[in-house]
């Protein structure tokens, strides 16, 4: 009978745990993404966009900012970095994700990034 009012309290702490971390997880995803960004071997958007807090950014693409709101479904902003050739064919900007160039991890840590701008 005890064991049958552990188990609640149990479910209580790990949900409560879980809450606490998820802040602290979701920032460190941001600045993940953020890291990747500027990362001239990696994700290199300053190549070509301006980016808040960027050195030396490109003019090719257009200056990243207000992000969510222009992109307020984030698939859409994942699938923009994985492959922006199916939705513009004539793009400039490389396939991140279908040249392995970023992993879907890296993405999407490069997408937290970009919603807070």
């Amino acid at each position: 009978m005890t064991a049958l009012f552990r188990m609640p309290v149990l479910f209580l702490l790990l949900a409560v745990a879980a809450g606490l971390a998820s802040p602290a997880r979701a920032q460190s995803a941001v600045t993940d993404g953020q890291k990747l960004a500027f990362d001239r071997g990696k994700g290199n958007c300053l190549t070509c966009h301006v980016i808040k807090g960027g050195d030396l950014p490109g003019t090719i693409g257009p200056e990243l900012k207000d992000i969510k709101s222009k992109y307020p479904d984030r698939n859409e902003l994942v699938a923009i970095i994985f492959d922006e050739t199916k939705r513009n064919p004539q793009t400039m900007m490389p396939p991140f994700g279908r040249n392995r160039i970023l992993t879907e991890q890296e993405i999407s840590a490069i997408v937290d990034f970009l919603q807070t701008l």
